[in-house]
């Protein structure tokens, strides 16, 4: 079996159709050479346009072995500027490839172009790839597959007999990047999405969509390994298959030990690989996804999409699918018990190392809040202007990237002042808080951490403006999540508590709402890393900031010299 060291071309503009195919084969070297052209795209009975890549939406899976590079050259044919960010993927000692936009590099201009290297090391499993740039990654995004090392399997109990990709995603009847400069602009929340999508479709609910429902063929007595994506923007999601049991046997390209259940909760920016049995009698069954949402007060889009699984042969069909059940909207129980059974395989072939001492401890507020506005002119609370933190610092955007800036050392891009702890102590998920403490400090601060640093971040929900969950995601590592509670965390007391023998190994993770979280990993990789919440109304507040990790004493444990161009700013 070949490696897959290939060339992908990526061109960016919009598009007519949405019915593409992707032939690929595991083991062959790809070169992907598609262009496209500019059109009206037609969905859910609107005319808009849409930016999507090659054609597709959702967009085209990235195919690789562990350990393997591959390049991607994006020509921006679209009207606006772009990003692209390889989500999971580690990238070491190459941030200059990682993608957010104004962190690691000044954004892909309209007509010109940018080699990507994606650099796999230990990954292994599902991730994803999307835009970093306002909100296009709505519609530009897809799934990137790394399969086991030539010459292995997979750790699985049975080997499955296909493999397909499930794309979880969200849908506006509107220009995504226009619904955030109009909340911006006023203060307020954006407008909530009008669906949730299945691989580009929402399904059977909506009745234009309804012809074009995806639809999954299965044979009776095969097992298939669901690569599921959630591309959604603001929503965590359930999903499920009517009458059929799944087994979760890695999150974020990470194997866990596996277990069953009927439903997954997956959040924003997380990947799961599920293994589906078909021993159902031969018939239809839809798949369903709907969000998780118990956040106090919080708009959130309250559809569900479909999808169906049909057998393939011989057999009268129903009338309908057999139908779904999925918890509640806001059943936290549901989706607690799905995420604490989350456990490292940890098996002699795919060992994991979790820190046992910890060099730096970071303590992490996570907040929604409010800016002054003047004579509350504003839409949001009290006629103020809704906004987010980390450690009461609401991230500011700077105009050149702070990776160029570290690099060149030029001054006054950002300041390294980012705090190790919580400006003010207070009862962070206690009701009735005092508005003083919705005010945040603005500014682009980010936090300078030694290589080789064993670093340990709790993450502490607060019940500022609106308690909810948040999925905190790091670029450029994975990390245990070693230990979570409700409350506010208390060093000495929950320290005791952590699970440091088998934590799941993830690259994004749920802070529990009026909770907290910690993780745990060693800074072994140099350069400048976006960390923010993958819930995109806040990352557009300023719930982030950036770790630079310091070059380690040999050429090896340093960055990686920049590629010949980046995009100016």
């Amino acid at each position: 079996m070949e490696s897959r060291k290939g060339l992908l071309l990526v061109v960016l503009g919009l598009v007519l159709s949405h019915t593409f195919s992707v032939c690929t084969a595991w083991g062959k070297t790809h070169h992907y050479n598609w262009v496209f052209t500019t059109a009206t795209y037609t969905r859910l009975c609107e005319k808009k346009n849409i930016t999507t890549v090659n054609g597709m939406y959702p967009g085209p899976n990235i195919y690789a072995n562990k350990g393997d590079r591959v390049t991607v050259t994006v020509y921006n044919k679209a009207s606006d500027n772009l990003t692209l960010h390889w989500h999971g993927v580690k990238q070491p000692r190459n941030p200059w490839s990682d993608g957010p936009e104004y962190i690691t590099q000044c954004p892909i201009k309209p007509g010109s172009s940018f080699n990507y290297s994606i650099i796999l090391s230990s990954e292994e499993g599902t991730l994803w790839w999307h835009a970093h740039s306002d909100w296009t990654r709505a519609t530009v995004h897809g799934a990137i597959i790394v399969y086991p090392k030539i010459g292995t399997i997979y750790p699985f109990y049975k080997q499955p007999d296909e493999e397909k990709t499930i794309i979880l995603g969200e849908w506006w009847k509107a220009d995504v990047n226009e619904v955030i400069a109009d909340a911006l602009l006023l203060g307020n929340e954006p407008n909530v999405s009008n669906s949730f999508t299945i691989n580009g479709q929402p399904g059977d609910l909506y009745p234009c969509s309804k012809p074009d429902t995806f639809r999954l063929l299965v044979e009776k007595g095969n097992t298939y390994l669901l690569r599921v994506v959630n591309a959604a923007m603001n929503n965590e999601l359930f999903f499920s298959i009517a009458q059929h049991t799944l087994t979760v046997v890695a999150v974020d390209a990470s194997y866990v030990k596996s277990f069953t259940t009927k439903y997954v909760m997956i959040t924003p920016g997380q990947t799961m690989d599920i293994l589906l049995q078909a021993n159902q009698s031969p018939s239809l069954y839809y798949m369903a996804a709907a969000a998780f949402s118990n956040g106090d007060g919080v708009s959130f889009d309250n559809t569900t999409t479909l999808a169906i699984l049909q057998y393939n042969g011989s057999y009268t069909p129903p009338s309908s699918p057999h139908n779904y059940t999925l918890p509640i909207y806001n059943d936290t129980q549901a989706a607690n018990s799905f995420t604490t059974r989350l456990r490292s395989l940890a098996s002699k072939d795919h060992p994991i190392s979790v820190p046992s001492t910890v060099d730096e401890h970071l303590l992490i507020s996570v907040s929604i809040n409010t800016i002054l506005c003047p004579n509350s002119s504003c839409s949001g609370p009290d006629g103020n202007r809704l906004s987010a933190s980390l450690n009461n610092i609401s991230f500011v955007s700077p105009f050149t990237d702070i990776l160029q800036a570290y690099y060149r050392s030029i001054n006054g891009v950002y300041t390294n002042d980012f705090p190790s702890i919580p400006p003010y102590f207070f009862d962070f998920t206690g009701s009735n808080l005092s508005s003083s403490l919705e005010l945040p400090t603005r500014g682009t601060k980010v936090r300078v951490i030694k290589y080789n640093t064993t670093v340990e971040i709790v993450y502490q929900g607060t019940n500022l403006i609106a308690a909810e969950h948040h999925p905190m995601h790091l670029h450029g590592y994975n990390f245990y999540v070693v230990g979570s509670g409700t409350g506010n965390y208390n060093r000495t007391k929950d320290t005791p508590g952590y699970n440091l023998v088998d934590p799941p190994e993830l690259n994004t993770v749920g802070v529990p709402k009026n909770g907290w979280v910690a993780v745990r990993f060693r800074a072994d990789n140099p350069g400048v890393w976006f960390m923010h919440c993958h819930l995109e109304r806040h990352l557009s507040w300023g719930m982030d900031t950036t770790l630079i990790v310091t070059n380690g004493p040999t050429s090896e444990t340093k960055l990686l010299p920049p590629p010949p161009y980046m995009p100016p700013c």
